[in-house]
């Protein structure tokens, strides 16, 4: 045979069956190659990646070529906008910021102050549960606010909230100094690379000591500006609205001094936030555009989900026709709920959109459940043996994603010596 035509070209995979048709030859000559060659666990129906297939090619003198195309390439066609984007003039956005700090510091009760509504009140046990997202008008133009979770379990959620971020204003109650949480809310922050403003909370304490924070913080790096650093302090009351103006003057300031831009003649990118099932309207997802618009209509991809934006409401929840720069939205129409934190993206083909939200799914397994929590059937022989042990086993459901993994992680981790904690299925959506 001439050299070209001993070349096989695959897409990523191929079965061990399929290589042998190709290369004309009996798929259990095939399979003893491989199993000389010190694979175990194979047979005629496995499936070969294109690294294993190349080697097992090349023993019988064929090539193998991977002419899958990549993700990055197939969204490009996907959205069919690369050429006209190199035209496209940027204009400022506003900026997106994350609130941050341990819980019950006043994160919530100062964004209230800033939108002047009662969020606080409706949480459970006055304790933020989701990430909320906000486009506040302020005397300075408009500004996006992310509002994280403080307490422990959370920290996924509060990570991805650092993540979509421009800046970060690190909350810290004046009678209580810098805490865990704190800290961890300053290592997402540098981990993202973002400014932190600090807002010294509850001033209008008696016994407050705004200066015992500020030394605190100046062990973490965050040195103010009064003492010769580059960190900006403001002290603010969330119950009596001081330095609250100051506050959003210095957030204005420093997006002023970050330039930050964006399109929005673009077709829409952006990022979940949230993400939910309703048993009414079907997947909800909680969408920040971070540039271009999105609009009623569109073809979203969203991780592993897909589908035509049927309906858009911004943060008060009326119905909006369109999202621009820098814009929180939940949109209605995808396939699934997406993960928290999944990248989004507007194409022009819903075919191709199928295709990519298919080769996800395949790729990342949709299972929420810890790696700690699943078992093997070694694992389970050893547990039978010791039948002395309980196991408690658990279905855990909640409204949002964010939450189930917060919950499937910390009941995972409950584990004692005489009753473990085995968790069957982890979803969003109702109990049925």
């Amino acid at each position: 045979m001439s050299e070209h035509k001993k070349v096989i070209k695959i897409e990523e995979k191929v079965s061990l069956q399929t290589l042998a048709q190709r290369m004309s030859l009996k798929a259990t000559e095939v399979l003893m190659k491989l199993l000389s060659m010190g694979m175990p666990g194979v047979n005629i129906n496995s499936s070969l990646d294109a690294d294993t297939a190349k080697l097992l090619a090349s023993e019988f003198g064929w090539g193998v070529e991977d002419v899958a195309v990549s993700e990055e390439t197939a969204l490009g066609l996907a959205r069919g906008s690369e050429e006209a984007e190199e035209q496209v003039e940027l204009a400022l956005r506003p900026p997106v910021v994350t609130v941050m700090g341990h819980v019950d510091h006043g994160k919530t009760s100062l964004l209230d102050q800033i939108r002047k509504a009662n969020v606080a009140a409706s949480e459970a046990g006055g304790i933020t549960q989701h990430i909320g997202a906000y486009r506040v008008n302020t005397a300075k133009g408009p500004i996006t606010f992310l509002d994280t979770p403080g307490h422990a379990a959370f920290t996924a959620m509060r990570a991805r909230g650092a993540q979509v971020t421009d800046i970060v204003i690190l909350v810290v109650a004046a009678d209580d100094g810098v805490m865990p949480q704190t800290r961890e809310a300053v290592s997402h922050s540098r981990a993202a690379k973002v400014p932190i403003i600090v807002a010294v909370n509850k001033v209008d304490k008696p016994g407050c000591q705004p200066e015992r924070v500020r030394r605190e913080l100046a062990d973490l790096q965050l040195v103010p500006e009064a003492w010769g650093g580059d960190t900006i302090f403001c002290d603010v009351s969330a119950k009596t609205r001081q330095g609250v103006d100051q506050l959003l003057e210095m957030v204005a300031l420093q997006a002023e001094v970050m330039d930050l831009r964006a399109s929005a003649a673009r077709p829409a990118v952006g990022h979940v936030l949230e993400a939910l099932l309703d048993r009414g309207r079907g997947p909800v997802a909680r969408v920040l555009v971070t540039d271009g618009t999105l609009h009623t209509g569109d073809i979203l991809l969203a991780g592993p989900a897909w589908g035509k934006v049927r309906a858009m409401t911004d943060d008060r929840g009326r119905m909006v026709a369109e999202a621009g720069p820098s814009t929180p939205v939940e949109i209605l129409g995808l396939s699934e709920v997406p993960n928290a934190g999944d990248p989004v993206h507007v194409v022009k083909d819903p075919k191709k959109a199928q295709e990519i939200a298919a080769s996800r799914k395949s790729k990342v397994s949709r299972s929420l459940i810890p790696a700690s929590a699943k078992i093997d059937l070694e694992t389970l022989a050893k547990r039978m043996a010791e039948s002395d042990n309980l196991e408690l086993r658990l279905i855990i459901k909640a409204d949002v994603q964010g939450s189930v993994e917060a919950l499937a992680e910390a009941l995972a981790q409950l584990s004692t010596e005489k009753v473990k904690v085995a968790i069957i299925n982890a979803a969003v959506g109702g109990i049925t």
